[in-house]
């Protein structure tokens, strides 16, 4: 099998839940909705799995706003990129497999413009080969089509196999394997849900994922 490993961006490569989190205070702090709010938001949002346009219609309706609801979407994905962190140890390890041989791409449903900025700022950029994101190429995980536009963005065949680390059972895993590729379910927290069929290979985190993929010959 290729040394081929595309990654998830959200919750898998950086803690997207910790930022919306970030997001939420200092939205409720700037209108003076009160904090108990802040958990509302929390809950609204799904962990990012619900559709945007639908929250931030919910968001200007609960809170009364005068902003369209378009509006709320784009500030929101304008700052979202500022508050996104992505642990050092994450990005160390994703230069240590691109200098042992393998080719290294970022595989994200989202809009374009939140995506892509928040790989840049957080320097992700400079430690893969390739991103591919739905809003970019219009085509969403765990459509099949996605994981062979990485591959091939990383000069490699989906054909000859690969690993999708991710965090999200059907985008990820259930699309990475539906490609062809091994599977590493990131769990953060959460136990895996469902019957479905499980992942090759279960880790706490990106950099044990990366510490796996290190260690496969």
């Amino acid at each position: 099998m290729q040394r081929l490993a595309l990654f998830d961006l959200d919750n898998t490569l950086v803690d997207r839940q910790l930022a919306f989190s970030a997001w939420a205070a200092e939205f409720t702090d700037e209108r003076q909705l009160g904090g108990k709010e802040v958990q509302w938001l929390i809950a609204a949002d799904g962990q990012g799995a619900r559709p945007r346009d639908q929250f931030f219609r919910e968001v200007r309706e609960r809170f009364g706003l005068t902003e369209p609801a378009d509006e709320l979407w784009s500030d929101f994905r304008a700052r979202m990129p500022d508050l996104v962190r992505c642990d050092p140890k994450v990005l160390d390890g994703l230069a240590q497999l691109r200098a042992s041989g393998w080719r290294v791409g970022i595989v994200s449903n989202g809009m374009a413009d939140n995506q892509l900025m928040k790989i840049e700022r957080t320097g992700l950029g400079d430690q893969v080969d390739a991103c591919c994101v739905s809003g970019e190429v219009g085509i969403r995980k765990p459509d099949v089509r996605i994981f062979r536009l990485a591959a091939e963005r990383c000069g490699m065949a989906l054909a000859d196999g690969g690993w999708m680390v991710g965090d999200n059972p059907e985008h990820d895993i259930a699309g990475g394997r539906a490609a062809g590729l091994r599977t590493v379910w990131v769990r953060g927290q959460h136990p895996w849900p469902g019957a479905e069929s499980r992942a090759d290979r279960t880790v706490a985190d990106a950099v044990a994922a990366i510490s796996l993929l290190l260690g496969v010959s």
